[in-house]
């Protein structure tokens, strides 16, 4: 990646929805070269698409949670992680340093369903329990860091 395309990169941090002009205004290029720099960045795979953020609360997911995954010995941890693939209140998981294998950070409506979901995380083959630490309130989240020179 040379400048252009971090400068790229970092504008469509900032504005996912920013016009091929707009883009090329910030990092002195015309629309269709813009247009050629993002499409040759998605194809390596450098963006990997582009999403909405919503405010979970306005939309019924009140209630967040991390959880840490602790796993038998005699199972790896990518069929843990398939398993936890298919519960659809995972919103992330991380593969972690520590006491626990993994750790996935769900989303739900309320506790009872949390209480659901943590259920599921210790169904799912491989997991010998859970630690479960509750978010009372998110400060700030998502804050993409700054790109390396």
């Amino acid at each position: 990646m040379d400048a252009i395309d971090r400068q790229l990169v970092e504008a469509l941090r900032a504005n996912g929805r920013s016009s091929w002009a707009e883009l090329g205004r910030v990092v002195g290029l015309s629309g269709p070269s813009v247009q050629e720099r993002v499409k040759r960045l998605e194809e390596r795979g450098v963006l990997l698409g582009y999403r909405a953020v919503v405010a979970p609360e306005q939309v019924g997911l009140g209630t967040s949670a991390l959880i840490g995954l602790f796993q038998r010995d005699d199972v790896e941890t990518d069929d843990i992680v398939e398993g936890v693939r298919e519960i659809a209140a995972v919103e992330d998981c991380w593969f972690v340093a520590g006491d626990q294998e993994l750790v996935v950070k769900v989303r739900v409506p309320d506790v009872h369903e949390l209480e659901a979901v943590v259920g599921q995380l210790r169904r799912v083959n491989g997991v010998v329990r859970t630690r479960t630490t509750v978010v009372l309130s998110t400060r700030w989240e998502a804050r993409p860091a700054p790109l390396p020179q």
